[in-house]
């Protein structure tokens, strides 16, 4: 038992190591003039949201484990491009030489057409992939670290890259749709929504509450 600055006597859960309001005892009490809050556990909201938030920090950092990995792959493929084409030159080549009297099969139409494909590729361009994909993975691991730790420039930050991202999702979806596609999309836009909706980012939804204003200053 503990006896609070304001006369309140508190005892400690041991279940969830919360402070409650404890009853009269004989056993001697210990003041306790301050109770530090970022040692009370959370509850509701708080915890909910917290909960949502690093959900969304781990699929970020999935994110940015993929676009780390296309950076790498882009990078070699521009180094060992010559070669490759060169390769797929002669394959070119001899591929229509075989195929002249026999006619192409459907495999072999596919083969000279990724080929084709290789052939027609450029270092500039494989470069400023490589490129924009590693700007990607350091946005999204910067995402996934500050929401992971509840920082509230963190949210902004998710807010706008996700807003900007979709644009390009829906012309993929124009051009075809898949499933993968489709669920990138509604994931993005669910994540979008609860961080301007439930977040109260750049006002919409309200202010954010008092409680919560004061743990984003308090976070950074």
């Amino acid at each position: 038992m503990v006896l609070h600055a304001d006369g309140r006597r508190l005892g400690r859960c041991a279940r969830c190591d919360a402070w409650l309001d404890a009853p009269a005892s004989d056993a001697p009490d210990e003041r306790l003039d301050v109770i530090d809050p970022a040692r009370l556990p959370r509850r509701g909201k708080a915890l909910r949201d917290a909960m949502v938030l690093r959900i969304i920090a781990i699929e970020r950092a999935v994110h940015s484990v993929a676009f780390g990995l296309l950076a790498i792959g882009l990078a070699t493929l521009r180094i060992d491009l010559p070669g490759l084409q060169a390769q797929a030159r002669t394959l070119t080549h001899d591929a229509g030489g075989g195929l002249a009297g026999a006619g192409q099969t459907a495999s072999q139409s596919s083969l000279t057409t990724d080929l084709e494909r290789l052939l027609n590729l450029r270092r500039g361009t494989l470069g400023v992939l490589a490129l924009v994909a590693l700007i990607y993975c350091v946005v999204e691991g910067t995402e996934a670290v500050g929401l992971w730790y509840e920082q509230r420039w963190a949210e902004y930050l998710t807010a706008l890259a996700t807003a900007g991202f979709l644009p390009f999702e829906v012309h993929e979806l124009t051009s075809r749709v898949t499933v993968v596609r489709v669920s990138a999309l509604v994931i993005n836009l669910a994540v979008l929504g609860y961080l301007v909706w439930r977040k109260h980012l750049f006002g919409i939804g309200g202010r954010l509450p008092v409680e919560d204003r004061v743990a984003a200053l308090q976070s950074g």
